[in-house]
């Protein structure tokens, strides 16, 4: 497949690395900066091209005319757009993805189709890292909540504590103790003694320790009674402050404001007034979150949750250090360099949210093989987690009418659960997929070889070998 992307920022440099990685794959990069381009391709084995991402002329120099997907991915909604525009006039490029941050152009859904702005597929980062973080105060005690399936299924990240009823005891116990709720552990990830943590495949006597990251499958209304297995429930988020008044702040005020109290902080003056106008029951403050006097007068310390998620990375980190030595109960920062996430949750962060593994997966999800629904990248890169749906007959297909037991899955995966008519079927080993069921796989391996493997399993044949 030739791929081009135009935009080598932190996204785009992501999804050059993610999709150069299969040999099939022949990926161009497009930017204006030559050193970011240089940089790139010392890593990769891609190819590049400098210039203005959405002139005809660089597009042409950089083969559009034989690219079969454009990502347009550049800082810029409008170049995005644009690129898009020309690569359909020019060339007829099949599959046309924008990054477009602004809910000016996101809300107008009439303006996408062939006869207006030819985008295929709308990629909003800061859509997407609002929602992320809306489900983890939702769900306080969470490292992770992601849909499914429109949201019917639910997988979440959670650390085992002490005090857990699951904690110290075999997972195959989980059914005693919640014989009417259905869940399933999909991986584990235990410490080692230099810090990082190795993945454990889930079996049934597999015991659950304190400090263990335990990866569960569980339809929408029972993720509460699961995460009471792992560690004692917190109570509900009353009290929310939000330092940074972007896009993502700002949005993720409107969706908080009815069910929490909200106070946004926001440095710029005319930015911090715009906000207030528009929010009805959010307090906007015009000041710095790494303010120490002014988080002493906002009572930082009867805070349940600080988020930070200005543009500058420092910031983020600095301000939530600052609120959790004061005495914020959870802090979650905005990390834009996924390989930080680790290292700052280390330093009394809670939660380092990386906007570029939320959008690779959002990517991923358009440029998979197969009728992939939905794709999260998670743990840097290193798992996923992913939807697809089983077509075929037990005739043509290598997994319809087959036990899950039976199915040849590529290593580090295994199938958790399936959605079938609308109801949430947990993927036991005896349990056999029918075709159009929602399939829900966890991949602790993301090497590209068994990613093709899985591609291929859920694609129908016309006979099979």
């Amino acid at each position: 497949m030739n791929i081009l992307i135009l935009g080598a920022g932190q996204v785009g440099s992501s999804a050059a690395h993610d999709l150069s990685r299969a040999e099939a794959n022949e990926v161009t990069v497009v930017d204006m900066n030559g050193d970011r381009l240089r940089e790139l391709q010392d890593r990769l084995d891609i190819r590049t091209v400098q210039g203005h991402a959405a002139h005809p002329q660089v597009l042409t120099q950089a083969a559009g005319a034989d690219a079969d997907i454009v990502i347009a991915l550049t800082d810029s909604d409008e170049v995005n757009m644009l690129a898009c525009q020309v690569a359909y006039t020019l060339f007829r490029t099949p599959t046309k993805i924008a990054r477009i941050r602004s809910v000016e152009y996101t809300s107008f859904n009439k303006l996408f189709a062939s006869e207006n702005i030819p985008v295929d597929e709308i990629i909003s980062p800061e859509q997407l890292v609002t929602e992320y973080i809306e489900q983890l105060i939702h769900y306080p005690g969470a490292l992770q909540v992601l849909n499914f399936a429109d949201g019917k299924v639910r997988l979440a990240g959670v650390v085992a504590h002490r005090g857990g009823l699951l904690v110290g005891q075999e997972l195959r116990q989980l059914r005693r103790h919640i014989p009417h709720t259905d869940a399933r552990v999909a991986a584990i990830y235990r410490r080692r003694a230099d810090g990082s943590r190795e993945s454990l495949k889930p079996e049934g006597d597999t015991v659950i320790r304190e400090n263990d990251i335990v990866f569960f499958i569980a339809a929408r209304k029972d993720i509460r009674v699961m995460m009471s297995e792992l560690r004692k429930l917190e109570h509900p988020i009353r009290k929310v402050i939000i330092a940074g008044g972007g896009n993502i702040g700002f949005q993720l005020a409107k969706r908080l404001e009815n069910t929490n109290q909200v106070k946004l902080i926001e440095r710029d003056r005319e930015r911090a007034r715009f906000i207030a106008e528009r929010l009805s029951k959010t307090i906007v403050l015009p000041a710095d979150a790494t303010d120490e006097e002014l988080m002493a007068e906002e009572n930082i310390e009867s805070t349940d949750v600080f988020c930070a998620v200005t543009n500058a990375e420092e910031a983020n980190i600095l301000s939530a250090l600052l609120a959790k030595r004061m005495g914020a109960k959870k802090v979650i920062a905005l990390v834009n360099r996924p390989s930080y996430t680790d290292i700052v949750e280390r330093q009394n962060i809670d939660i380092a949210v990386s906007p570029q593994q939320i959008t690779l997966g959002a990517l991923l999800t358009k440029v998979r093989r197969g009728d992939v629904v939905r794709v999260h990248s998670l743990r840097q890169g290193t798992a996923e987690a992913l939807e697809t749906i089983a077509h075929g007959s037990p005739e043509t297909s290598r997994v319809v009418g087959r036990a899950v037991e039976d199915i040849k899955l590529p290593p580090g995966t295994n199938i958790a659960a399936l959605v079938r008519d609308g109801n949430v079927i947990m993927a036991h080993h005896d349990e056999r997929i029918e075709s159009g069921d929602h399939v829900i796989l966890f991949l602790t391996e993301t090497d590209e070889k068994h990613i093709r493997g899985l591609e291929k399993l859920f694609q129908p044949a016309a006979v099979l070998v």
